[in-house]
């Protein structure tokens, strides 16, 4: 995993398309948080290892296709559509909004900011 946080961001998108819980977690500090921001933040690693994987069991992946990608010190910023890979066949295309903030080479916050009802028809 590298270090630079554009880089490392990067690095980290790619990993959700073929998802191995452990890699995906590693990538965060102990006290970070995840905040999808219609929804409750997971605070801590271990309470983002458990919402990542409460989603892993009704997903393949994600393929996060990144539109437009902004870097200035240890924020990064990226436009994209995630392209969620349903266990029941299903693909289903979120645009997203993301923002990491990265220290000491791991992700020490990540919200994402997208449409809940879009999510909502999907899982309902």
């Amino acid at each position: 995993m590298t270090t630079d946080p554009d880089t490392m961001v990067t690095e980290f998108c790619q990993l959700w398309s073929t998802p191995n819980l452990d890699e995906i977690v590693d990538y965060f500090t102990e006290d970070a948080v995840y905040h999808n921001i219609p929804m409750q933040a997971a605070d801590g690693r271990a309470a983002i290892r458990e919402f990542i994987a409460d989603f892993l069991a009704a997903a393949d992946g994600i393929d996060f296709m990144v539109h437009r990608q902004v870097a200035q010190g240890d924020l990064v910023m990226n436009e994209r559509t995630d392209v969620m890979r349903l266990k029941n066949g299903r693909e289903v295309a979120l645009p997203v909004m993301g923002t990491f903030e990265i220290r000491d080479g791991r992700i020490a916050a990540w919200r994402d900011y997208f449409d809940m009802a879009m999510v909502t028809a999907v899982f309902a």
